[in-house]
């Protein structure tokens, strides 16, 4: 039998669904029932408030992903599945960090804050809290640098993407 741990790939998966009570469970209990776990989720209103999307990352063999996408089809509130893995897209996630910030290391965390393209959103007495958007990589980028002064507390949403127009590259 496989085990979650066989030929494991990060798949992206994009589900439009109906807006309504429920659904992210049954989604979820699909997944989790397959002995997989939810490594990123997130669910917001499209523009029709009837119609959410969900972002959902999994890892697992291609065989495994392959099952449980027929499965959440067969669901009858979600409308349409799509493995982002398998075609070009953006992901971005936003992390909100607490650093410590003595003021010896002010100037060197507003520069990084500055590289990542990041904002200080609050200025506590002794903390920086800093807001980041990006890709996976830019984000533990940037985690990694800011580890250096002491992370009092980190709060990340779940990742977003959307696949690309045609003619676009990855």
């Amino acid at each position: 039998m496989e085990t979650p741990s066989d030929n494991q790939k990060r798949h992206t998966l994009s589900l439009l669904v109906d807006n309504r009570p429920g659904v992210l469970a049954r989604v979820s209990t699909l997944v989790s029932g397959r002995g997989y776990n939810i490594d990123s989720l997130s669910v917001a209103e499209t523009m029709d408030p009837a119609v959410s999307l969900i972002t959902l990352v999994v890892s697992g063999s291609a065989r495994i992903v392959s099952q449980i996408i027929k499965q959440l089809r067969k669901l009858i509130n979600v409308i349409k599945v799509v493995d982002l893995s398998e075609v070009d897209y953006v992901e971005r996630q936003l992390v909100i960090v607490r650093v410590k910030a003595p003021s010896e290391h002010r100037n060197e965390i507003t520069r990084l804050c500055d590289i990542f393209r990041g904002r200080i959103i609050d200025v506590g007495p002794k903390t920086y809290t800093l807001e980041i958007t990006g890709g996976e990589s830019k984000i533990k980028a940037a985690l990694g640098l800011l580890s250096e002064f002491g992370i009092e507390e980190l709060v990340t949403t779940g990742l977003t993407a959307i696949a690309r127009s045609s003619g676009s590259k990855k």
